[in-house]
C-alpha cells in the first residue's frame, strides 16, 4: 500500500533556469574574447604599416633636402638636373599627403586602442557582474535548500502531531462526549460538551477558542462562567500547551455551571 503523502511531497518544484543563464553567459564571453583578438591582430597590422610609411618619409626627407641645395644653385642647372629637381618636387608633394595620411592612420590606430581598451574594461565588468550573480544564484539556491528542509521537518512534525493527537481525540469525542467545530472564523475552534446534566444529558455547554494569536483567548461560554476561572485555565494553556488538562478543566467548570 502507497504510503500517504506528507505536505513535503506536495512543494512545487523550483526552476530558475540557471544552466541557460550559464550558457548564454559562455557563448557570449567566447563571442567577446573573439572579438577582441580581431582588434589586436587589426592593430598589430596597422603598427607595422605605420613604421613603414614613417621610413619611407625620412628617405623623402633626405630628397627634400637634395633638392633644397639644387634650388640654391640653380642658374647652373643642366636638362638632366631640372628633370630631377621636378622629380624630387613631385615626391616632395607625395611625401606630404602621405604624412597626412600617416598622421589619420595615428589618429584612427589611437582611437582604436581607445576602443579596445573601453571594451576590455566594459568585459572585465560584465566578468565580475557574471561572478557576483553566480555568488548571489549560490546563496538563493542555499536559501531554497534551507527552507525547503524546514517544511520537510515542519511537515513531518505535524503527521507526528495528528498521530500522536488522533487517539485522544477520539476518546474525547466518544467517552466524554465532546465534539469540534469550526466557529465560522479563521484560528477559531469550537468546543461542544454533553452528558454533563445527569437529568438532560443531550444539553449542550460551548466555549469557542481563539488561536490566531501567540497567546489563545476563551470566547462565548454557555452557560457563563466566572471570567477570573476561565482566565486561570486559558493562562496555564498559554504557559504549558498542555490541551489536554486544559479541555478537562474547562469540562469541569462548564459541569459545575449547568448543575
Amino acid at each position: 500500500m502507497r504510503p500517504p503523502l506528507s505536505m513535503a511531497d506536495s512543494l512545487p518544484s523550483i526552476n530558475f533556469g540557471f544552466d541557460d543563464l550559464r550558457d548564454r553567459m559562455a557563448r557570449f564571453t567566447e563571442r567577446f574574447d573573439t572579438f577582441i583578438a580581431k582588434g589586436r591582430k587589426q592593430v598589430l597590422e596597422e603598427r607595422n604599416h605605420f613604421r613603414i610609411n614613417v621610413a619611407e618619409l625620412q628617405g623623402m626627407h633626405v630628397e627634400q633636402k637634395q633638392l633644397s641645395g639644387l634650388h640654391a644653385n640653380k642658374s647652373g642647372l643642366t636638362e638632366e638636373q631640372r628633370v630631377k629637381r621636378r622629380d624630387i618636387e613631385n615626391i616632395a608633394q607625395k611625401s606630404s599627403s602621405h604624412a597626412q595620411a600617416v598622421d589619420k592612420e595615428a589618429a584612427e590606430t589611437a582611437e582604436m586602442h581607445a576602443a579596445i581598451a573601453s571594451i576590455t574594461q566594459q568585459r572585465d565588468a560584465r566578468a565580475k557582474h557574471r561572478d557576483r550573480i553566480r555568488t548571489e544564484i549560490a546563496a538563493v539556491r542555499k536559501q531554497i535548500a534551507q527552507r525547503v528542509a524546514a517544511q520537510q521537518q515542519y511537515a513531518e512534525e505535524l503527521d507526528a502531531q495528528a498521530q500522536s493527537n488522533g487517539p485522544e481525540l477520539d476518546f474525547w469525542q466518544s467517552f466524554l462526549g465532546m465534539r469540534i467545530e469550526g466557529a465560522g472564523v479563521d484560528d477559531r475552534l469550537k468546543f461542544l460538551f454533553t452528558h454533563l446534566d445527569e437529568k438532560h444529558w443531550e444539553r449542550e455547554a460551548t466555549f469557542e477558542l481563539d488561536m490566531a494569536k501567540r497567546d489563545y483567548r476563551v470566547m462565548n461560554v454557555k452557560p457563563r462562567i466566572e471570567a477570573d476561572e476561565v482566565e486561570r485555565c486559558v493562562e496555564r494553556l498559554n504557559e504549558t500547551r498542555d490541551l489536554g488538562f486544559f479541555l478537562k478543566s474547562m469540562r469541569a467548570l462548564l459541569g459545575a455551571a449547568l448543575k
